[in-house]
């Protein structure tokens, strides 16, 4: 059996609520996610970190992966591989969005992408 290229080693469930969740994990270095984006150096490519903040809120907030409008997105600092990474999701069902925040786990301040989305509920 192949394994998923697309793992996410080391998921951890720091903090969760009705509506929040707090996460931990690592994207490896052989994950297909970065190949290709700068062989010589190796980043998660924005397009890679939305999949991963879309994955998550479906798993734990109930959204479908379909996003019909991303209201505000940041990318702040580029990831590479095996870093250990913090993903805060909060959903507000009122305006029906979802926050983010993704951050390094061991320095809060360092913070690779953050935004918001509009959701719709599974």
């Amino acid at each position: 059996m192949e394994a998923n290229l697309h793992d996410i080693t080391n998921e951890k469930i720091l903090e969760q609520s009705d509506n929040s969740i707090s996460l931990e994990f690592v994207i490896p270095e052989t994950s297909d996610f970065f190949d290709g984006h700068f062989p010589e150096f190796k980043l998660l490519p924005a397009v890679a970190q939305f999949e991963v903040i879309t994955r998550f809120s479906r798993k734990y907030l109930g959204s479908q992966r379909y996003i019909p409008n991303i209201r505000r997105i940041k990318f702040s600092a580029p990831i590479r591989p095996n870093s250990k990474i913090k993903l805060d999701l909060t959903r507000n069902d009122a305006k029906e969005t979802i926050s983010f925040n993704m951050a390094d786990a061991d320095n809060a301040e360092h913070i690779y992408s953050s935004g918001s989305f509009n959701f719709i509920k599974e």
